[in-house]
């Protein structure tokens, strides 16, 4: 959707994984201050910041991750 309708988006979440599987860009904040921002996959691969670190420390693992779906 992005490159065929040139489209941009702003996803604020604190939800990692959902940003993990959303986001080409992304910025990190913390109190209101911007952190740490970059590609996304690299943040995710390699973060810099010691607070960036914790928050994939604490993080569910998208990548092994066992989806089940359920009826509501």
């Amino acid at each position: 959707l992005q490159a065929k309708h040139r489209l941009a988006y702003l996803f604020i979440s604190h939800d990692l994984r959902v940003v993990r599987a959303l986001s080409d860009e992304l910025v990190v904040m913390r109190a209101g201050q911007v952190v740490e921002y970059g590609p996304a996959e690299q943040i995710f691969s390699e973060p810099r910041e010691a607070y960036t670190r914790a928050l994939m420390a604490a993080a569910f693992d998208l990548d092994t991750a066992e989806f089940q779906a359920q009826e509501i």
